[in-house]
């Protein structure tokens, strides 16, 4: 990069600085070395477990190990939901329904046939 000769000097530059040779010849940007979620356990049971950490002072019911594919978890919290009559989200196959309704989805995802286990506090 060449500088003008108007005397100005160069604030910033991505051409040089703590680049590896390794990383610049790769040609990927990034690579994460997170490692990937912990899936739940594949054994049939889906578990209803109570959170209220991190969530500010909220309720939270997390469903997990719900068998199907997206759409299929997709449409079973929908259904939780109005069941409830609250609101909830899907994150990464998990179903969070918001509010204490642990009995109201224990009973509704019995009449649905999925084997339920009560986990946590």
């Amino acid at each position: 990069m060449a500088l003008k000769e108007s005397g100005s000097t160069l604030v910033y530059s991505s051409e040089s600085g703590r680049i590896t040779p390794e990383k610049k010849q790769s040609g990927s940007k990034h690579k994460s070395t997170a490692k990937p979620l912990a899936s739940p356990p594949a054994d049939g049971v889906v578990r209803l477990r109570r959170e209220t950490k991190g969530r500010g002072g909220g309720t939270v019911i997390v469903i997990t190990g719900v068998p199907g594919t997206a759409a299929e978890v997709k449409d079973l919290a929908g259904i939780l939901k109005k069941r409830c009559g609250c609101g909830g989200t899907i994150k990464d196959g998990v179903i969070e329904i918001q509010g204490d309704h642990r009995d109201t989805l224990l009973q509704a995802l019995q009449a649905r046939g999925y084997k339920v286990k009560l986990a946590g506090g």
